[in-house]
């Protein structure tokens, strides 16, 4: 075999060789590539996961339920309010309507009508006096009467009531200083309204079945009757 043939053949077979291991360098590189694009397709992320964790989280539904609660609380202000709101409307139901304030004016110039018989009056103490047509009050005790000035007791109640009507004071705003007696079956009562800047003396006599009846009432300068009570 001459030089030639030889160096002919190895040069063929450093030339196979070094394909082979160009093609097991390929064929590894292959594989790899392989094994990495199914690892990342098998460990990659999943939309759907996703979805189902977030909805799932925890955060999420915490917002929620504290989008219920304020909303809870948003009304059960708006129930508070409301209540509140009641007793105010309740108020203005019962404050007295302007026909009322009419009908107790009414009332009071009807009172103030029957006052209009003056009687002369020696008492330098006395402003002016006047008698009406006023009716007995009415009473709720029966049998013979005896007069009874303890307080409470229905003959000091009818009395004070015959007062009253007499007087025109209103039944919370009166005092009465002192009842003593006028004679048979007759009461002087002395009384004011709170603020002591209206003050009587009034008459009264008791009439049978019929209660105490108003007779005269005198206008004060002073109340001769407090000094009891200094």
């Amino acid at each position: 075999m001459s030089e030639f043939d030889r160096k002919s053949r190895v040069n063929k077979f450093e030339k196979r060789r070094k394909n082979t291991k160009l093609m097991s360098i390929l064929i590894v590189a292959a594989c790899f590539l392989i094994i990495l694009l199914l690892g990342l397709w098998i460990f990659s992320p999943n939309d759907k996961p996703d979805e189902k964790n977030e909805s799932a989280n925890p955060d999420h539904v915490s917002e929620g339920d504290n989008d219920i609660e304020t909303d809870d609380s948003e009304l059960e202000e708006e129930s508070t309010e409301t209540e509140e709101n009641t007793p105010e409307e309740d108020e203005e139901n019962n404050e007295p309507s302007e026909e009322d304030n009419s009908s107790q004016e009414s009332d009071k110039q009807s009172v103030e009508r029957k006052t209009t018989d003056p009687v002369a009056a020696d008492d330098d103490n006395v402003i002016s006096a006047f008698t009406a047509d006023w009716q007995p009050v009415g009473t709720e005790q029966s049998g013979p009467h005896t007069v009874v000035y303890d307080a409470d007791s229905q003959d000091r109640i009818e009395m004070e009531k015959a007062i009253l009507l007499a007087t025109g004071l209103a039944e919370d705003d009166l005092i009465t200083w002192w009842l003593k007696r006028g004679g048979d079956q007759q009461v002087i009562g002395t009384v004011s309204n709170r603020a002591e800047t209206e003050i009587y003396r009034v008459y009264i006599s008791w009439m049978d079945n019929q209660g105490w009846q108003p007779t005269l009432v005198e206008v004060l300068k002073e109340n001769d009757e407090k000094w009891r009570f200094e």
